[in-house]
């Protein structure tokens, strides 16, 4: 069973910049599940199948003149409805005054009431995309999650094999640590995988022989990001003689993380490679072939040969 993960409605709050009218216990103790949010105005005529009461329910101006209709009797017992499915919160936009039912009912059936001064559609987009990412599945990785030439690349390997040394030159170069050791992957669309570091950790860094090292307080604050979006997957192993690796770069390798498929790349190590300069090249040659250019497919075609690249799912995350 997936894991449910919820936010409180004291951080809704503070990042969306809402007014509270009415809250029946202290924000950080009501918590919210639901990335979806609801505008009712078909349960404010009455129709209520397939209402779902976890999301936060919002108010704008088609609602209001629709409830300016109606009668002050039909009014209240169209609110009392709504209210008694108990959401996590009703939100009301463009800085509008509640309706004088509004309050009451929800001190009645303990439902937040909350204002926006944004209008609604600009509110609705901003809190469904606080929802998204910080409701949005998870898992954390070990490895190393670095932003090269606007590239986010999650560097992964055993234990020792180099990342955080190969991050820190980088960040020599001008890049930037978003995180280290451990990677924290949200899903927060059916395509896009943003990573960051647990706070305890963030900014941190282990350099064996060194120890910890604080890679704001070092290099200063364009040296680290909160957060990035996954654009590759490098996984740096060991040199293996043994091992067929890829020289032509036809073939397009995936590793799916949450069930979104991220191009994978298999670097191997050995005395002499410069990591740090190999890593920034895959990151410039992955964002060409995002805007249509493979350098070893120009190659062939100027051969005269053909050979079509095949998409090849390499490993999978759960």
């Amino acid at each position: 069973m997936p894991q449910e993960f919820s936010v409180t409605l004291d951080r809704i709050i503070r990042e969306n910049e809402l007014e509270m009218i009415y809250c029946p216990k202290k924000p950080e103790e009501i918590t919210v599940c639901s990335s979806d949010v609801n505008r009712p105005g078909l349960q404010l005529g009455g129709f209520y199948e397939y209402f779902d009461s976890t999301r936060i329910q919002i108010l704008g101006k088609s609602e209001y003149a629709f409830m300016d209709q109606r009668t002050e009797e039909e009014r209240r017992s169209s609110f009392e409805t709504l209210f008694s499915k108990k959401p996590p919160a009703v939100v009301i936009a463009r800085g509008l005054d509640p309706f004088p039912e509004i309050v009451p009912l929800g001190e009645k059936y303990e439902v937040s009431v909350l204002r926006s001064h944004d209008s609604t559609s600009a509110f609705m987009a901003k809190l469904i995309a606080f929802l998204n990412l910080n409701l949005a599945p998870r898992i954390t990785r070990h490895g190393v999650l670095i932003e090269i030439y606007g590239e986010g690349v999650l560097i992964l390997g055993d234990s020792g094999v180099g990342k955080s040394e190969t991050a820190i030159e980088l960040v020599k170069r001008g890049h930037r640590l978003v995180a280290d050791d451990a990677v924290e992957i949200r899903k927060t669309s059916n395509i896009t995988l943003v990573g960051s570091s647990p706070d305890n950790i963030r900014h941190f860094l282990e350099l064996r022989g060194i120890g910890i090292i604080n890679v704001r307080q070092l290099f200063g604050m364009g040296a680290v990001k909160v957060a990035e979006k996954i654009d590759m997957v490098v996984e740096i192993e060991p040199w293996n003689p043994e091992k067929i690796y890829d020289r032509m770069g036809m073939d397009n390798h995936y590793m799916s993380i949450l069930g979104v498929k991220v191009p994978y790349l298999t670097i191997p190590v050995k005395p002499g490679r410069n990591l740090a300069v190999i890593l920034e090249v895959a990151a410039m040659n992955n964002r060409q072939k995002k805007m249509g250019y493979n350098a070893a497919q120009d190659l062939l075609d100027n051969l005269g040969l053909s050979m079509e690249g095949a998409d090849t799912v390499t490993k999978y995350d759960v």
